[in-house]
């Protein structure tokens, strides 16, 4: 998968929501990046297991480049990804420290 954001030039990667190994559905969120406009979660085009990711936590990645790799079945291959399981949304919160100028 590419960084698939139309219009920008880069992204930071703040986290990663997957690891290598992992088993992904499609939509899943695999992880968080920075764009000059927004803050968001990119969502697995596809079900499968992660083989690589590129770019760690503050890393910048250009569009266009890669950003994860994914193993399917041969017999899955051309299927895109399976409807995910409904769940309750996680909600998140990225704090930043205020530094007192005393």
């Amino acid at each position: 998968m590419r960084l698939p954001i139309e219009g920008l030039i880069e992204a930071t990667v703040l986290e990663w929501l997957v690891a290598p190994g992992d088993q992904v559905e499609r939509n899943q969120p695999l992880v968080e990046v920075e764009t000059s406009k927004s803050v968001v979660e990119l969502p697995s085009p596809q079900a499968g297991k992660v083989v690589r990711i590129h770019g760690g936590p503050g890393d910048k990645t250009n569009v266009g480049e890669p950003l994860i790799v994914f193993e399917v079945p041969d017999n899955t291959a051309g299927i895109v990804g399976t409807v995910p399981k409904e769940v309750a949304p996680k909600r998140r919160v990225r704090l930043s420290a205020v530094l007192d100028e005393d």
